[in-house]
């Protein structure tokens, strides 16, 4: 079973940053895996906020291009999201997520089959 553990949340003034990490486990020998990291806001859907193949390609959403940059080490299963800039709107629940098979970016962003339990990042005004 996948699991995926999160870490690196926090509270941070705006303008402040803070670098997300998840541990990826229980994943499939010799098996691509998309993985990504995703936010909900309160009284909000959840939604993509960028998203790394094994092959090094990526995309983040356009609210978060210029500040936040996901990166990832398939030897470790590890996946990070350096956030800048923090902004207010960028309050929330941060899961990590992983997909079977290649990222399909014709599609992107699209929901993932296996998440984290989330790691909360609050901004301050």
């Amino acid at each position: 079973q996948v699991q995926l553990v999160e870490s690196g949340g926090g509270s941070v003034e705006a303008g402040g940053s803070l670098r997300l990490s998840c541990v990826a486990s229980g994943l499939k020998w010799r098996t691509n895996y998309c993985l990504g990291w995703f936010r909900q806001a309160p009284g909000k859907e959840r939604e993509g906020v960028a998203a790394m193949d094994s092959d090094g390609s990526y995309d983040h959403v356009e609210s978060v291009k210029g500040r936040f940059t996901i990166s990832r080490d398939n030897a470790r299963n590890t996946l990070h999201l350096q956030m800048h800039s923090l902004k207010h709107e960028d309050d929330g629940m941060y899961y990590c997520a992983a997909d079977e098979g290649r990222c399909s970016w014709a599609a992107w962003p699209y929901d993932f089959e296996f998440f984290g339990q989330g790691t909360q990042v609050t901004v301050s005004s």
